[in-house]
């Protein structure tokens, strides 16, 4: 299975504008955080805008908000919304785009797969994405203090 970069991308627009929740951000500031290009940002917000997981806001605090709550957005839905389906063959989508449907050894690895994959993704929300990365990023700053570091304490008056 493969995920291309546009459902890579789509995910960690969504994590970035859930961290600023419920703030709307313009969607440079997503793809400076991101390293992805805005050009290529525009087209996936478009997609995502049309499959309700953001909306736009206009004005000079402009941008784009989450149109659903966290816990309510799947990565599965955001991959299929933008690579379409998933099944890793075929078969699985269209059994009579196949002459061995129902009499191929590797029928039910290929449905353990795709159930595997669609468990974990379907599991997994944007909450539990945005969590994680607040999690990465508390383990940097922790990283950046100097070994030894013991950080000023507060003076009793």
């Amino acid at each position: 299975m493969w995920v291309s970069t546009k459902a890579q991308y789509g995910l960690r627009a969504l994590v970035e504008i859930g961290l600023r929740a419920p703030a709307a951000v313009p969607l440079k500031e997503v793809a400076d955080a991101q390293g992805i290009s805005q050009h290529y940002l525009e087209q996936i917000a478009a997609q995502l805008r049309r499959s309700n997981f953001i909306r736009s806001v206009r004005g000079a605090r402009g941008g784009y908000r989450l149109a659903r709550p966290m816990d309510k957005i799947t990565a599965l839905e955001v991959v299929e919304a933008l690579e379409g389906s998933l099944v890793p063959v075929s078969c699985l989508d269209d059994p009579e785009s196949c002459w061995q449907t129902g009499s191929c050894s590797t029928e039910a690895l290929w449905k353990r797969v795709d159930l595997a994959m669609r468990g974990v993704l379907g599991g997994t929300s944007l909450k539990d994405l945005v969590e994680e990365r607040k999690l990465i990023e508390a383990r940097k700053l922790v990283q950046l203090e100097p070994a030894g570091y013991i950080p000023p304490q507060n003076p009793v008056v």
